[in-house]
């Protein structure tokens, strides 16, 4: 089992990595550029994203079993995510341009390209539904509370809760579930289309990030370290406790467990480059820390599958 899944995570990360190699070099040789991905991450920001986010509403079948395994699975997202923003404050106290690139790394994980294809391979269609809860939280906070880390805000202002692609998109998205509705197909395609770029497109543009960085130096900075000894082990193990102490199923329990020790997020370099933070330590961090995860996530998960 463990070897199964060390492999499957292998492959998602390669995966990923295949992608970003094509961004490395399309920067090297000049045919598409950093300077370009900046301009072009708004695309990414505010159509392509929020199509991503719609999109899941309009996948999930609304059933009164759904609705409450949607809910808790929900609630273990939350959980999960306010444990993960608790520790990185404490870890990362000062505010500076570089504690808010490493609280955005420890606090939001890769839960939509890494999770999701992983659920799907070790516990199934089940698994994928509550891995999409967690996705659904992650959405909201990470373009709320993200949003005002990396914009480096003096305060939180409660208009950007509402006035963010993100939550706008939950708001768009949320009646087609609750009400079973479904898109004609001239809507449904397009919106299928749109949301399929978000992956290629992310990391792509995290290629040309990599290609103008010091790479040598991502094995000096020990925050990252840090950033990846709370994301992808710390974190991971609160949770597993919390879910042996309140009777979490199997399954459950698992697929909150693959979305806990996910690396983090891509939306890390994002926005570094939307709100104009350094966008090599942001794209360093998440490098080594999502090879760090290919050994750590297997493990993780083993732990969880085999704890009575």
């Amino acid at each position: 089992m463990f070897l199964e899944n060390l492999l499957i995570a292998s492959k998602q990360v390669g995966i990923l990595y295949v992608l970003v190699a094509i961004g490395f070099i399309c920067d090297k040789v000049g045919i598409f550029k950093e300077k370009a991905a900046k301009l072009s991450n708004d695309l990414l920001f505010y159509i392509i994203t929020p199509s991503v986010i719609v999109q899941s509403f309009l996948t999930v079948e609304n059933s009164k079993e759904n609705v409450k395994n949607l809910l808790v699975a929900g609630l273990l997202g939350v959980i999960l995510h306010i444990i993960a923003i608790v520790i990185s404050m404490l870890c990362f106290r000062k505010k500076n341009d570089e504690n808010c690139i490493f609280k955005m790394a420890t606090a939001y994980g890769n839960v939509g390209y890494m999770v999701l294809p992983l659920s799907q391979a070790i516990l199934g269609d089940e698994g994928v539904f509550y891995c999409s809860a967690i996705v659904m939280v992650f959405n909201v906070l990470a373009f709320t509370h993200g949003v005002n880390i990396m914009s480096k805000q003096a305060k939180f202002e409660w208009n950007k809760l509402i006035l963010n692609p993100g939550t706008i998109a939950i708001l768009v998205g949320l009646p087609f579930f609750i009400f079973n509705i479904k898109l004609p197909e001239i809507i449904n395609i397009p919106l299928d289309y749109v949301a399929s770029l978000q992956t290629p497109l992310a990391m792509i543009f995290f290629g040309t990030y990599l290609a103008n960085t010091d790479l040598k130096s991502m094995f000096n900075n020990k925050k990252i370290y840090l950033t990846a000894l709370m994301k992808l082990i710390v974190i991971p193990l609160i949770m597993l406790v919390l879910m042996r102490l309140f009777s979490v199923g199997m399954v459950m329990m698992t697929a909150i467990l693959i979305s806990a020790s996910a690396p983090s997020a891509n939306l890390t370099v994002m926005l570094s480059a939307k709100y104009d933070k350094d966008v090599g330590l942001a794209s360093k961090t998440v490098a080594l820390i999502s090879f760090i995860s290919i050994i750590t996530m297997p493990i993780i998960i083993a732990i969880g599958q085999n704890v009575n």
